[in-house]
């Protein structure tokens, strides 16, 4: 069966200013690296060939990042209106992770099934969660959105490697999160490998440098080779999670507000 030709979107809908210091972890044990500004971009993800469309993570709601410092730039539910996006016929939404920033709107895909890591699920609804060092990162609201999905019989737990659709494979890698997932999507000229947080900015991968927030340094570090072993294919173009490069590195899909997201595929 010939693998169809994904068009891959990249949809951002938020962004804040920080500095290097707080998004890499131990930044001054880095030789020469000063403390810069830097931005960080919030993007929700479209992967979608003729009447099948899939979703990856579904970003916050304007009121949740105003309560977190996050400016937004165009709502989900807008950013999804404006690429010919209707919610209710998304068949299949891929949450890569249990942060606020990817666990939104899910009221929005009455139709759809939730693909999650097991481990990440399991983590997220149990107690250690709740600890403040963990308990930041999540929106309550959100987790319990997910767990009464999973009671309603439309979250599909993995574990490892799942394909969702002909060419659209996730892939389990941990590290920013204990079940933190990657999307790979294959077809046509070339592959798109979104990776979510696992690589919240190139640099990450390029300069082996870890992103502050980290559930487990060792797996952080292997899911930074799966990323640079993948991004040597041929072909590939890798989509960092947060960058505000990606908007630089692939073609608008707007030319009136480029500020709207990307076309990688």
């Amino acid at each position: 069966m010939t693998t169809p030709e994904y068009e891959v979107l990249a949809l951002r809908y938020a962004t804040r200013e920080t500095t290097t210091s707080q998004v890499y972890l131990n930044h001054h044990m880095y030789p020469g690296a000063a403390d810069e500004p830097v931005v960080m971009d919030y993007f929700v993800w479209v992967v979608r060939h003729g009447e099948r469309c899939i979703v990856v993570d579904t970003g916050f709601t304007p009121e949740v990042g105003e309560a977190r410092g996050r400016r937004t730039t165009t709502s989900v539910p807008d950013g999804l209106r404006q690429v010919g996006v209707d919610p209710e016929a998304v068949d299949t939404v891929v949450i890569t992770h249990g942060h606020y920033d990817h666990t939104g709107h899910t009221h929005l895909f009455p139709r759809a099934t939730f693909v999650i890591s097991g481990r990440e699920l399991d983590f997220w609804t149990g107690p250690v969660a709740r600890r403040p060092l963990f308990a930041g990162s999540a929106q309550w609201g959100d987790i319990e959105a997910l767990a009464t999905l999973e009671a309603q019989g439309r979250v599909a737990r993995m574990a490892g490697v799942k394909d969702v659709a002909p060419g659209v494979t996730v892939l389990e890698v941990g590290g920013h999160t204990v079940g933190q997932l990657v999307v790979l999507v294959s077809g046509g000229d070339g592959e798109v490998l979104l990776a979510s947080d696992a690589a919240h900015y190139y640099d990450e991968v390029t300069l082996d440098r870890p992103f502050v927030i980290v559930h487990d340094l060792e797996r952080m570090y292997q899911a930074f080779d799966v990323l640079s072993d993948l991004g040597r294919r041929q072909g590939l173009s890798l989509v960092a999670g947060h960058d505000p490069a990606v908007l630089e590195r692939f073609p608008a899909i707007s030319p009136t507000d480029p500020g709207l997201g990307v076309r990688v595929g």
